[in-house]
């Protein structure tokens, strides 16, 4: 796996990150350490002449273990067991005026415009003048949004309520803000506008996939980046605004499209910038957070981060709202990274090589699928699965796709046909729609893209996969 360089910001000395306990988030940056001693004195505080109470800003020196505590994956400090106390208390949920003050009493919510009337409250004897009669009536003689009159009397008194500007009437013309509806987006055909799942979310076109898709299969040699590109690239140029995401740290997204990035996804998981700042143009209406070795890296940090299962989700969730359809291309594994693309995800494009061992490969991605239902609650669907390097004049690649239609049915797409256009074309930095149009293999991309916008059998593809039972999976691919 490759490491990191990093400078220890204790001592200076250059080493490489190999540990979750070398590097911490502090400050809104990172702190690295090269070994367990330089991490003892910067938790002591010893590098910066003491630490500095969280709770009462006391500065003291470390010297009991309870002095440290961790809140919410951070380090706190507190100087003594009430300053303890305050920051767990602060971590639960409870705030620090409400430690310090009684709570504030809570007034009744108030009724519509229509529906207010004048409110008699008891007060005390007194003993009305002419000042306050007249002060009574100019009252009542200003106040332009109710008929109530103020009436002072020996034991009781009518107070109108405030002075308030009722709000227009709603109108057929009126443009809700962002917060009452989402922005519509129309349907590609032209159809009645549809109202988009979120309020900041930009115009979107109607499509039948899901808009963040996964391709991933536990099996190498399948044609997963291949397979991500050319999906990517279709649906940009159908005029979807797409970004392709890179979760492998091979790499090889942005080698297929010949594009070097200088900043990857590394920087958006550890280093916390924006998937915008990151994100580079690679073509028309296509954008890509590309990957390299630091990726490997990352997946440091991300074990030893609370919901460390959905620190991709959490950081791309403004990515989101920007683009019509958010592809993940995944290394052939199950690692943390990966089970951070599917959490991400909403459905799964499994690329299947139409030979024995990829369909065995297959069941393996069913029970991830179901653990990722059953144990990370996201509720993740298999939106199809794509015969690839198909050869109609193999037994055994027609074999191959008569199994994946009989098991998964509508799910099962077109396969995928054999060609040496699909191998050279990475060579070239460019996709199969540049490098072979024309080709058997751009065709059959074409194809399935078609099917994600215009939904052809969609009842079918995006099926969940609880009722598909391990028993039958096994005699099906055996």
């Amino acid at each position: 796996m490759a490491a990191m360089v990093e400078g220890c910001s204790v001592c200076g000395r250059t080493f490489d990150v190999q540990f979750r306990y070398q590097m911490e988030e502090r400050d809104g940056g990172f702190a690295f350490y090269c070994s367990q001693d330089c991490h003892g004195k910067a938790v002591r505080g010893e590098t910066s002449g003491g630490a500095t109470c969280d709770a009462c800003s006391k500065r003291f020196v470390v010297e009991l273990v309870s002095q440290v505590v961790r809140v919410q994956g951070q380090r706190r400090y507190a100087c003594s067991d009430p300053c303890r106390g305050q920051l767990l208390a602060e971590a639960g949920g409870a705030r620090l005026g409400a430690m310090t003050a009684p709570p504030p009493a809570v007034a009744p919510a108030p009724a519509p415009i229509s529906a207010r009337t004048p409110i008699v409250h008891a007060m005390p004897t007194v003993t009305p003048t002419a000042n306050t009669t007249a002060t009574a009536n100019t009252t009542a003689n200003t106040t332009t949004t109710t008929t109530a009159t103020t009436t002072t009397t020996a034991t009781t008194t009518t107070c109108a309520p405030p002075t308030t500007t009722a709000p227009p009437t709603a109108t057929a013309t009126t443009a809700p803000t962002a917060t009452q509806m989402p922005i519509a987006s129309a349907s590609i055909t032209g159809g009645t506008p549809v109202a988009a799942p979120r309020a900041t979310m930009i115009g979107r076109r109607k499509i039948h996939g899901p808009r963040r898709l996964a391709v991933f299969n536990h099996k190498g040699g399948t044609g997963k980046t291949t397979t991500t590109v050319s999906i990517a690239a279709g649906l940009a140029a159908e005029g979807l605004k797409v970004l392709l995401v890179d979760t492998d740290s091979q790499g090889n997204v942005g080698v297929s499209l010949g594009v070097k990035a200088e900043r990857s996804l590394y920087h958006v998981l550890v280093m916390g910038l924006r998937p915008s700042d990151v994100a580079i143009p690679v073509r028309p209406n296509l954008d890509l957070v590309a990957s390299n070795e630091t990726l490997a890296a990352a997946e440091l940090y991300l074990a030893g981060r609370p919901n460390r299962d959905r620190i991709l989700q959490q950081r791309l969730a403004s990515a989101c709202d920007g683009y019509d359809v958010v592809v993940l291309d995944c290394s052939p594994s199950l690692s943390l990274m990966n089970q951070n693309a599917l959490v991400f995800a909403e459905g799964i494009l499994v690329p299947v090589a139409c030979d024995f061992l990829s369909l065995v490969g297959v069941r393996q991605v069913i029970k991830t699928v179901k653990n990722v239902n059953s144990l990370l609650h996201h509720p993740v669907e298999i939106y199809g699965v794509l015969p690839t390097f198909y050869d109609a004049r193999a037994r055994i690649c027609r074999d191959a796709v008569d199994t994946m239609k009989q098991h998964f049915g509508d799910r099962c797409l077109s396969p995928i046909r054999s060609t040496i256009k699909i191998k050279e074309a990475p060579a070239q930095g460019k996709t199969i729609f540049e490098y072979a149009a024309d080709s058997n293999a751009a065709a059959d991309y074409r194809r399935v893209v078609r099917r994600f916008i215009d939904g052809d059998a969609a009842s079918g593809a995006t099926s969940g996969v609880a009722d598909l039972d391990e028993a039958e999976d096994a005699r099906a691919i055996a």
